[in-house]
């Protein structure tokens, strides 16, 4: 057992409480905070940031099933978008994950900083798209999925950042685009966590107890908390002023981004 359990223990009851609350919460909690864990345990620092990826995506796995059911119960899974996306999605998540692996660290940690500023800019400015169009066919709604997938796969998110305003642009309605979002995240975790893995497997500087770029400790422990935490965010959802917390989650967000930079390049 890892000396710092209790650290991905916290990780997984802050990752799970804040995307019960926000309906966010995976890379852009998991990855920064991962990565400064991983180089308090001493893993090598070429590959803090691979790892931190694989185990993101792969305990994506789990929340998005968690969601994706309760999206579906309430009715809100358009799962006409979800059939024609779900292709271009799957290629395009897992073809990203061998570009990650071949990444440098560094390229990899700036485009993630990157990224996740743009998000967080966006939640500070409460930035919504304006719909004016419909839906593409299936060719233009199996590019989208490329494009949403390969960012996914980058950054070790559900998606939901991407494919939430696209559909809002295409007049979905909020409640579906948010449901449908939800099960967009599951062939987007599957296929990164296999890329993952695969691209990972056999590589000599990762810890024990990996499989692939995952870390079974980190993923065992932040899963088990976060599911056990995240129904305590959605409870309180309904009862803050969720417009305020976005914008102290985006300024969260930023400063664990700024730590993760300081841990890769200071």
């Amino acid at each position: 057992m890892s000396e710092l359990w209790w650290a991905y223990l916290l990780l997984g009851a802050f990752a799970g409480f804040m995307a019960g609350l926000l309906g966010l919460g995976g890379g852009g909690i998991m990855v920064p905070i991962l990565t400064t864990i991983f180089l308090a345990e001493g893993f090598a620092r070429s590959e803090v940031v691979h790892l931190a990826l694989g185990t993101s995506m792969a305990a994506i796995v789990f929340t998005s099933i968690s969601s994706l059911r309760a999206h579906h119960a309430h009715g809100a899974v358009l799962w006409n978008v979800v059939r024609g996306i779900t292709p271009g999605i799957l290629l395009g998540t897992f073809g990203a994950t061998f570009l990650a692996a071949r990444a440098p660290t560094m390229a990899l940690t700036l485009f993630f900083a990157v990224f996740m500023s743009y998000v967080a800019v966006q939640m500070l400015l409460d930035i919504k798209p304006k719909p004016h169009r419909e839906l593409p066919g299936t060719l233009g709604m199996s590019a989208v999925g490329v494009g949403i997938g390969g960012v996914s796969a980058l950054v070790a998110i559900g998606g939901g950042t991407l494919s939430v305003p696209f559909m809002t642009w295409c007049n979905v309605k909020a409640r579906h685009a948010i449901g449908t979002s939800a099960a967009i995240g599951l062939p987007i975790a599957l296929a990164g966590t296999a890329g993952y893995l695969i691209n990972g497997w056999g590589h000599p500087n990762l810890p024990p107890a990996s499989f692939g770029f995952v870390y079974l400790p980190a993923l065992v422990l932040v899963v088990v908390v976060s599911m056990a935490t995240a129904p305590f965010g959605a409870r309180l959802a309904h009862r803050l002023p969720v417009a305020t917390l976005k914008r102290v989650f985006a300024g969260v967000l930023m400063l664990l981004v700024a730590k993760m930079l300081w841990g890769v390049f200071g």
